[in-house]
């Protein structure tokens, strides 16, 4: 069911949070207290430099690859297309020539059923009243 429409928090496209706010001002020292010592740990296993070399490698510019020694198709000649030597013709129509289907009828909203007697026929009308 994935062409329901779902809630934008259910989004997995990574999407910024705004600005954390906090219940009082103890709780808000707590987390400056905590940020700052999860930084300083980074910072003494080495893990905050590689911080700023990933950050600085999002930043640059993104390489921009070119093909080298590829024309493009303006630049070639024609190709013509291969001579098999005949026409297609379009195939004759498909038509029921048989005496065993009596004719159609449909069951349910659009589904048709072949009918093969009268019977069947009373049938189907009832089960559709019914």
């Amino acid at each position: 069911m994935s062409m329901h429409l779902h809630h934008p928090s259910l989004s997995l496209n990574g999407r910024k949070r705004g600005k954390v706010k906090f219940r009082n001002a103890d709780e808000a020292r707590k987390a400056r207290e905590l940020d700052a010592s999860w930084k300083e740990l980074l910072k003494n296993q080495g893990l905050a430099l590689e911080e700023k070399r990933r950050s600085r490698a999002m930043k640059a510019e993104p390489l921009v690859y070119k093909l080298t020694g590829v024309t493009d198709r303006a630049g070639t000649a024609h190709i013509p297309s291969r001579n098999t030597g005949g026409n297609a013709t379009l195939a004759p129509a498909k038509v029921y020539t048989g005496t065993k289907v009596k004719g159609i009828a449909t069951m349910h909203k659009s589904n048709a059923v072949p009918v093969f007697s009268d019977e069947e026929a009373i049938e189907i009308s009832r089960m559709r009243r019914g």
